[in-house]
C-alpha cells in the first residue's frame, strides 16, 4: 500500500494545515493552486462514490479561493474538500489505534508459564489464583461446542461478570475483566462450522481459542472429539483453518504425541500450516498415563522441527514441583513455553517465582474467589480436595467431605465470617441494581412502552391450584371460548439479576406482574392470574372450589375411557376424544 506523497518539507498533509499549504510544496502558498496531482494512499474506497458531487476534477488545475471555508485536496481523481479530509483522517486514526490496541493486546505463546485445561478445576476461581501467583496465561476447562452453541451471554452486574449461561439456567462458562487479556478458551470439537460458531460467540471476551485434540477420557472420544482427532488429519486442518480464517484472535490446539515420532512431527507440521499461533503437546500416547514417563525427546524434537511456540506439557509428575522445575522442563524439552496441569492443582503457588506458599494460605486464597464469584459448591469442593491430599483424612478434610454448600465448607476452614459478609455484599449490590431498574423504567421492556398495561403484585404458586390445571389453560380456555386470539407471552430477561417478566396480551390489553422470578414459567402464570382477576374471572385456585375447565376435563375423560354417566347432550365420541387431542397440542405450543 503506498503512502501519502510528501511535499518539498518532507511533511504529510494535516487536516490542520492552513489554505493553501497543506504541507506540501505541491500546493503553491497564496494561490492555492493544485499543480499536478498525486495519487496519494489506496483510494478504493474513494473513488466509489464522489465526496463532493460540485468538487472540481483535477484532470484541468482549477483556482480555489484561499479565503474559502473549503479547501481541497488532489485524492485519485476526484478533489477532496478541507471538511471530508478530516472526517477521513479521524476514521484513519481510529482504526490505526485499534489496530495498535490488537496488536498490543495480541496473546503471545513464547516465554510463557501457563495453567493447563482441566476439567472441574479450570474454572474462573483457579484461573485468577494462577494469574496471581505468576502465570501468563490460562486456560478454560474444556467445553463441549453443542452446550456452548445454546447458550446465552449475559453481563452479571452483581458480580462483575460475563456469563454464559444454558437454557436450564447454568453458568457453562463465565469470565471476567482481570483475565481478559490472559484466558483462553478451549473446546472439544469435531465439526469446522460448530467450532466457528462457538468461537465467534465467546472471541470478544477472551485473549484465544484453544482446540482440545488432546484428551483421551470417553465422553470426548466417543464425540469424535479430543485424541479421536489425531487419527483424522484432514478433520484436524478443516477446524484450525477455518478456525484460524473466521476470528480475529489466536488459535492453538492442545495434542498428544503419535507412536511415531515423524507421523507426531509430521502432524504438527501440517497443524503448523494452517496459520495457528501455538501447539500444545502432552508429552505421552493416547493409551499412556499419568503414572507413564513423560517423552521429553518428543517434545524436543518437535520444537527444533517447527517455527511456531511450542508448549510443552505432562511435566507434573516427574520434574514440576515448584518454579524451578518448570524452567528444568522447559529447558529439556527446547520448548517455548511450559503448561502446568496437575502440579498447579495441587498447588497453584507454583507458579511462584519466590518458591511454594503453604497449603493452608493457598486453600484461603481459592476459597475467597470461589465465594467472591458464586462458583457451584461441587466445583469449590473438588478443587480443595485436590489440594488437600494427603490431609483429607484430618479432622478439617472429614469437615470438607461432609460440607453440602459454600457456606459449610467455609466454616470447615473457619471462613463464616466472609461468607456471610460477601453474601451480605452480594444482596446489597443486587437490590441496589433492582432500585435502579426499576426507576429507569416504569414499562416492561417488551410491552412497547404501552400506558395500559395493567400490573398487580401477584406471584404464581402451584400448590395452590389443582394438578394440571394452571391459570394458563383457564385463559385460553376463556379465549376460545369468547373467540379471541389466543394469549400472547412477551417474557424478557433482566441482565443484572437474569430474573424474568411476562406481559401477556389479551384482545389488545396488556397484562403483568409486578414480580419478578427467576423461571419463565412462573411469571407467565403470574400475567395470566392478573388478566383473569381484571377480568373478574376464576383463576382456578383450590379454595375457588369446582372450576369449568376441571369439569370439562373430568368429563372428556369419561368420554374417551367410555364411562360417561352425566345426560350430556349427544355428541360424536370421535370428535370429542379429537377435541381432546387438539386441545393437548394446544397446551404444548402455549405453555
Amino acid at each position: 500500500m503506498s503512502t501519502w506523497s510528501r511535499g518539498g518539507n518532507g511533511r504529510i498533509p494535516s487536516p490542520r494545515d492552513g489554505p493553501g499549504t497543506l504541507g506540501s510544496s505541491k500546493f503553491e502558498n497564496g494561490t492555492g493552486m493544485p499543480l499536478a496531482a498525486r495519487r496519494p494512499w489506496n483510494t478504493r474506497l474513494l473513488k466509489t462514490r464522489k465526496w463532493n458531487e460540485t468538487a472540481p476534477r483535477n484532470d484541468v488545475p482549477e483556482m480555489i479561493a484561499t479565503n474559502s471555508p473549503h479547501v481541497f485536496l488532489v485524492c485519485g481523481s476526484y478533489t477532496l474538500p478541507r471538511a471530508a479530509l478530516c472526517v477521513w483522517h479521524q476514521i484513519v486514526s481510529k482504526v490505526t489505534e485499534e489496530m495498535i490496541n490488537q496488536t498490543v493486546n495480541r496473546l503471545c505463546y513464547r516465554n510463557k508459564v501457563i495453567l493447563a485445561p482441566m476439567v472441574r478445576v479450570g474454572t474462573l476461581p483457579m484461573r485468577l489464583l494462577a494469574l496471581d501467583y505468576g502465570a501468563d496465561i490460562v486456560y478454560c476447562e474444556e467445553l463441549i461446542d453443542l452446550k456452548m452453541i445454546q447458550c446465552k451471554r449475559i453481563v452479571n452486574e452483581v458480580l462483575d461478570t460475563i456469563d454464559y449461561v444454558a437454557t436450564d439456567e447454568r453458568v457453562i462458562f463465565r469470565t471476567c475483566e482481570r483475565e481478559k487479556n490472559h484466558v483462553v478458551f478451549q473446546m472439544g470439537t469435531a465439526d469446522p462450522q460448530r467450532a466457528l460458531t462457538v468461537a465467534q460467540l465467546i472471541e470478544n471476551d477472551v485473549a484465544g481459542i484453544d482446540v482440545n485434540m488432546g484428551c483421551p477420557k470417553e465422553y470426548s472420544t466417543k464425540g469424535g472429539m479430543g485424541v479421536a482427532l489425531l487419527s483424522n488429519p484432514d478433520k484436524i486442518e478443516a477446524i484450525l483453518s477455518t478456525l484460524v480464517k473466521g476470528i480475529s484472535k489466536p488459535v492453538t490446539c492442545k495434542i498428544r504425541i503419535l507412536p511415531s515420532l515423524e507421523d507426531t512431527i509430521n502432524l504438527v507440521k501440517r497443524i503448523e500450516r494452517t496459520g495457528v499461533a501455538a501447539v500444545a503437546v502432552h508429552g505421552r500416547r493416547k493409551e499412556e498415563r499419568p503414572q507413564h514417563p513423560v517423552h521429553c525427546d518428543v517434545i524436543k524434537a518437535i520444537s527444533e522441527a517447527v517455527s511456531i511456540p511450542v508448549i510443552a506439557n505432562g511435566g507434573s509428575q516427574e520434574i514440576i514441583k515448584e518454579y524451578s522445575g518448570i524452567e528444568e522442563f522447559q529447558r529439556v524439552t527446547n520448548a517455548s513455553s511450559v503448561m502446568v496441569a496437575r502440579a498447579a492443582m495441587w498447588n497453584p503457588s507454583v507458579f511462584r517465582k519466590d518458591g511454594l506458599l503453604p497449603t493452608e494460605t493457598v486453600l484461603k486464597e481459592y476459597l475467597t474467589y470461589a465465594i467472591k464469584y458464586d462458583s457451584h459448591y461441587t466445583n469449590t469442593k473438588y478443587c480443595l480436595c485436590q489440594m488437600l491430599r494427603e490431609k483429607l483424612e484430618s479432622a478439617q478434610g472429614k469437615k470438607l467431605h461432609a460440607a453440602q454448600s459454600n457456606k459449610e465448607i467455609c466454616e470447615a476452614f473457619e471462613m463464616d465470617v466472609y461468607y456471610k459478609e460477601a453474601k451480605a455484599c452480594m444482596e446489597a449490590k443486587r437490590d441496589m441494581l433492582n432500585t435502579i431498574n426499576q426507576e429507569k423504567s416504569e414499562h416492561l421492556p417488551g410491552d412497547n412502552g404501552s400506558p395500559d398495561t395493567i400490573q398487580m403484585a401477584v406471584r404464581f404458586n402451584k400448590r395452590e391450584y389443582p394438578p394440571q390445571i394452571t391459570p394458563k389453560m383457564i385463559l385460553l380456555e376463556w379465549c376460545r371460548k369468547q373467540k379471541f386470539p389466543q394469549p400472547v407471552y412477551v417474557t424478557v430477561q433482566r441482565p443484572s439479576d437474569r430474573l424474568f417478566n411476562s406481559v401477556v396480551t389479551v384482545a389488545d390489553k396488556h397484562y403483568s406482574s409486578s414480580c419478578w422470578d427467576k423461571t419463565k414459567k412462573v411469571v407467565e402464570q403470574s400475567s395470566a392470574i392478573v388478566c383473569l382477576r381484571s377480568l373478574g374471572l376464576s383463576e382456578g385456585r383450590l379454595c375457588d372450589g369446582e372450576n369449568p375447565l376441571k369439569c370439562k376435563r373430568k368429563r372428556d375423560e369419561e368420554i374417551a375411557n367410555g364411562t360417561e354417566t352425566t345426560g350430556l347432550p349427544s355428541l360424536n365420541t370421535n370428535k370429542r376424544k379429537q377435541s381432546i387431542t387438539d386441545e393437548n397440542k394446544t397446551k404444548e405450543i402455549v405453555l
